[in-house]
């Protein structure tokens, strides 16, 4: 049996981190522990950290992570990175109040290379991210990362609740992009540009994604944005980068901009 990544999450308690930081250097095989506290373990990455603090140690957490490897997995499961399908398989251990390991497992989507991938399960959304981007604080944002040497290099996620179903509910996507961009987007200093926009639907659900610029005497940016709506929340997801930069970064970023994922609640 191959399959093409394997997760292994170990919690303390029965209610798992709803906000999940998944790692994936290599996509065809990943080992990741996640701490019901808010930690979040990768096999080759730092300590994520998310919510309270916890006593646990990166170390001692992958220690348990190999144990549980070592002795409930395997080795042809562990070893098998050829022929991989286009999915990964995540296979969690979970520790109820009785001590007691309960196994489920779950299929999604593939991260693609050099991204890592952001679930919030509580707010009900998730996409990609460069993984050598590092996460930061943006004022009245649910998330959002960032590239370590280039400040405006950046993604961030935020929503407002709203009593409409789908973001075609809200209008038209020239109408909707329109109204964003220059009145929403745009400070009074700035020229707002519109370049291009386009329309996805997933499950039922659609998005509209755009590409603009803004532009002021002293610097310009460019930015892909990406709306939708659900569970009764309209949300925005915007990354962009210096206009100088665009053309080299343009493709990675648009890899962002067409992840975001609305999640139900």
């Amino acid at each position: 049996m191959a399959v093409s990544s394997l997760s292994i999450r170990y919690c303390l308690s029965p209610t798992i981190s709803q906000k999940t930081d998944i790692h994936c250097p290599n996509p065809s095989l990943r080992a990741s522990c996640s701490l019901s506290s808010g930690y979040n373990l990768d096999s080759s990455e730092n300590t994520y950290q998310k919510g309270s603090g916890s006593s646990w140690k990166r170390r001692q957490a992958l220690v348990g992570v190999g144990t549980l490897l070592a002795t409930s997995v395997p080795a042809t499961l562990l070893l098998a990175e050829g022929n991989l399908p286009k999915t990964v398989s995540l296979l969690h251990f979970f520790w109820n109040q009785k001590h007691n390991f309960v196994w489920s497992c779950n299929v999604s989507a593939e991260v693609p290379k050099s991204y890592s991938a952001f679930v919030d399960k509580e707010d009900g959304y998730s996409y990609y991210y460069p993984s050598d981007w590092r996460e930061f604080d943006f004022r009245a944002h649910d998330s959002a990362f960032k590239d370590r040497y280039l400040q405006l290099q950046s993604v961030r996620v935020r929503f407002i609740p709203t009593e409409k179903t789908d973001i075609r509910e809200v209008g038209p996507m020239d109408e909707v992009v329109y109204d964003l961009v220059k009145h929403k987007f745009a400070a009074p200093n700035q020229v707002a540009t519109i370049y291009d926009m386009k329309e996805r639907v997933e499950d039922g659900r659609s998005y509209y994604t755009f590409e603009y610029g803004l532009r002021t005497p002293i610097y310009a940016t460019t930015c892909f944005a990406t709306v939708a709506v659900g569970n009764n929340r309209y949300y925005t997801l915007i990354v962009g980068a210096n206009e100088r930069r665009w053309r080299k970064v343009k493709k990675q970023l648009e890899v962002v901009a067409d992840s975001l994922k609305i999640l139900q609640i």
